[in-house]
Formats: C-alpha cells, sequence, structure tokens
C-alpha cells in the first residue's frame, strides 16, 4: 500500500474505534464464583517469501481444575498492514475465524496483549469483547506508553498493584502476580470491572509462572504451531 493509502486507512480505523468505544460495557457479565470456562488467546507472525503470515491460538481451560478443555488455532496470510494503535484491526479477523472453531461456552477470555490501556481503549481485548459480546480482559507483559505518562511499579509483594492513571482516567493496573518478580499490565476488555480482571488474573497464576494459565499456553501453543507451519513451507 501506498503512504497515503495508509493514512486513509488510519483514519478510517481511527473513526470506527471511536465508535466502538462508545459500546465499550464496564458491568461484571460474570462473577469469578460463577466462571466455568476461561480462554487463552495469543497471535505470532512470520515472514514467508510471499508476504506475513499469523497464527491465532486459543487454548480453553476450567477455571477451577486448571485443566486444559480444548486448543484452537488458525493460520493465514496477513492481509491488513501493520498501523500503530490500529493493531486490532489486523487481528480481529484471523481472532474471529480460529474463534468459531471453538466448541465451549467460554466464560472469560484473556488476551495476550492490551484492552481499555490503550490510546483510544481499543486494544485488542476490548475491540473483540464487543464484537463477541463476551467478558475480555487484557494481560500485557510489558507496558504500552500512551504520550509520556510512565508507570508507578508496585511494592515487592505477591499482589501488590498501582493503577496506571492518565488524564484522571484509570487505564489498568500493573499487578505483582510473584514475590519479586516483574509485573503484568492488566486492563479491562469488555462485560468486566477492573478489580475483577484483577481477581481473576491472580487466580490464575501458578508457582511456575508469573502469567496467567490461559495467556501462557496460548503463547506457548503460538511458537509450537509457528514453528510447525514455517517447517511444512
Amino acid at each position: 500500500m501506498t503512504e497515503e493509502q495508509n493514512r486513509n486507512l488510519e483514519t478510517e480505523y481511527i473513526e470506527k474505534q471511536l465508535k466502538l468505544q462508545k459500546q465499550i460495557d464496564f458491568a461484571n457479565a460474570v462473577h469469578p464464583e460463577s466462571v466455568k470456562t476461561v480462554a487463552g488467546v495469543d497471535l505470532a507472525y512470520w515472514k514467508e517469501d510471499d508476504g506475513e503470515h499469523a497464527v491465532c491460538c486459543i487454548v480453553v481451560i476450567d477455571f477451577l481444575t486448571k485443566e486444559i478443555i480444548e486448543k484452537k488455532y488458525v493460520s493465514e496470510k496477513v492481509k491488513v498492514p501493520y498501523i500503530p494503535g490500529c493493531l486490532a484491526f489486523r487481528e480481529i479477523p484471523l481472532f474471529l475465524k480460529a474463534y468459531e472453531k471453538v466448541e465451549t461456552d467460554v466464560d472469560v477470555l484473556f488476551f495476550d496483549g492490551n484492552g481499555y490501556l490503550h490510546p483510544r481503549h481499543m486494544g485488542l481485548a476490548t475491540h473483540a469483547g464487543i464484537v463477541i459480546g463476551k467478558s475480555t480482559i487484557g494481560i500485557a507483559k510489558s507496558y504500552f506508553k500512551i504520550g509520556d505518562i510512565d508507570f508507578t511499579m508496585p511494592e515487592l509483594e505477591q499482589n501488590s498493584f498501582t493503577d496506571i492513571i492518565i488524564s484522571g482516567e484509570v487505564y489498568g493496573r500493573v499487578l505483582r502476580t510473584h514475590k519479586a518478580v516483574k509485573p503484568i499490565f492488566v486492563s479491562i476488555g469488555n462485560k468486566i470491572d477492573l478489580d475483577t480482571a484483577t481477581q481473576m488474573a491472580s487466580a490464575l497464576v501458578t508457582k511456575d509462572s508469573h502469567i496467567p494459565i490461559p495467556t501462557r499456553l496460548a503463547d506457548i501453543m503460538t511458537h509450537e504451531v509457528r514453528k510447525a507451519e514455517k517447517n511444512s513451507v
């Protein structure tokens, strides 16, 4: 695409994000005590001779036992260019195709990435949550800086946190899931509040990893599938 086409596409995407922003639901559609199933969602990219390819993996687990219920994925060539702040438009088509394969009625989906913690509150977790009408949570391993606003590191104790506040509004939360380990960045997606998202993220962490199980498993699966897809070419 030409630079002008990219600019036009960016303008179109931003307009859509601002419209979608009005549909964000901050109320809990579910409560932790009633949740039975959760899923982790992650995407990975690689280059081939014909262009860029991506895979979207979804791993569904039992919220209480943490056992895997099902794993689904879709892999295909990427057709949408990368535009900063508009990544969801690149990933939504692939996610929806993978989500269509999921047979379980998932209560909450955890996305490896951001939701409300985004310049226009439209990270993939929020965008996808609105589209599918489900409770979604964004779990990022690194901070997506908005403007010149940095975050305050939480105390070293497990489950300590600080909120990321921009222009007086809470965009997300810095959560220390294990004592003295690198924190994660939690933000709501849709149909959930930040306290509930934090509570569920903490409940899904094990002693083996500071990342919640759903996104950790999805991340591992994307690496496995990407390797297999690349080797099959």
